[in-house]
């Protein structure tokens, strides 16, 4: 799954990319698109490493992309913007970062620092982009659906759809809430709409600024949500070793870095939870579609578990923590035995039992 990382100049977008990837701040001036496997942080995986000592703890992981900074004040930096927002068509989710921190040292975009106007910038920009594409789509439908073509019924309903999406933009509306059937969804799901993915809002604020709520709560749409990150200080910590950081933290009252929430939170918005796997070489956590079955489940452990699929021995982790191992589990009749259409729950720990 993979989340791209939208702001303008001077956001504090790559820094926030940086303390997520552990890597160098990107260059001022970079124009390529970074890219880095980030750690979904799960303390049930911390706790089951504990209680089980496996060889390996692998989390599970998204795809980050950092953009470079957009530039909307000039035609060149238009077009440059442009090329960016059509090479992201691909990805899952957007994360918009606004500006809302004062630093003298870093020259704020059009001379002031203004998260709702950056905000409102970036949202029409996306929702222009969208225009193009639908624009183009109606264009080509429109010839097509003149001749008498096996594609021709289904193009007419495709071009009444686009149509329908066409005025949901022109009144500056996603186009995520056109969007009624999952048949339409599949329909339109080539074009890579960028209005019709997740989206949330990361606030860069100071450090000063550390425990504010933010308002820009559905600013972008009706289910985004805002996230409040001080990225210096992100950057800060993850720099530290893990002691060092959990006594700086502890300093700062803080109980959960912000990165580690920011992460969640895009995990949370693409519609992903975590079934666990446990075994003396690994303690795994695999990620998967919210209401996936526990066939499909076993697939992504292996098509051969799909393939020979038996049942599901399940237990959930909330459980094995309040009883306290296996064995008390067992003897209150808490591990269950599901069968391939049993939907998997977050935090469900599995172990599959299959023939082949």
């Amino acid at each position: 799954m993979k989340v791209a990382l939208l702001g303008l100049l001077e956001s504090g977008k790559s820094t926030i990319f940086a303390s997520l990837s552990g890597r160098p701040i990107a260059p001022a001036g970079s124009t390529a698109i970074e890219e880095a496997i980030v750690h979904v942080p799960d303390e049930r995986l911390d706790c089951l490493t504990e209680h089980y000592g496996p060889k390996k703890t692998t989390y599970a992981t998204i795809d980050c992309l950092d953009l470079p900074g957009f530039n909307f004040l000039d035609e060149r930096g238009r077009a440059a913007a442009r090329r960016l927002i059509s090479q992201i068509r691909t990805v899952d989710m957007l994360v918009l970062v606004v500006r809302a921190f004062e630093d003298p040292a870093v020259p704020p975009y059009r001379n002031s620092v203004d998260p709702a106007r950056d905000l409102a910038e970036l949202r029409t920009e996306i929702l222009l982009a969208d225009l193009e594409v639908v624009t183009a789509r109606i264009e080509k439908l429109q010839k097509q659906v003149s001749k008498p073509t096996k594609t021709q019924a289904q193009d007419k309903i495709e071009l009444a759809l686009q149509r329908k999406l066409q005025e949901v933009i022109e009144v500056e509306k996603p186009i995520s809430s056109a969007i009624q059937t999952e048949a339409d969804r599949e329909m339109i799901k080539s074009l890579g709409f960028l209005t019709l993915k997740p989206m949330a809002v990361a606030v860069n604020v100071g450090e000063d600024q550390l425990g504010k709520e933010s308002d820009f709560i559905g600013a972008v749409n009706s289910t985004a949500q805002a996230v409040t990150i001080c990225a210096k200080l992100e950057h800060e910590l993850a720099q530290l070793d893990a002691k060092s950081r959990k006594e700086f933290m502890a300093d700062l009252g803080i109980t959960e870095s912000a990165a580690g929430k920011f992460v969640k939170s895009c995990y949370n918005a693409m519609g992903l939870i975590s079934f666990l796997t446990v075994g003396s070489d690994e303690l795994r956590a695999w990620p998967i579609k919210q209401g996936t079955t526990a066939l499909d489940a076993a697939g992504k452990v292996h098509s051969d578990i799909k393939r020979g699929f038996i049942r599901a021995e399940t237990f959930a982790f909330d459980e094995l923590k309040r009883y306290g191992n296996e064995k008390a589990l067992k003897a209150a009749g808490r591990i269950r035995l599901e069968g391939k259409d049993y939907v998997v729950q977050d935090g469900d720990i599995i172990n599959f039992r299959f023939n082949v």
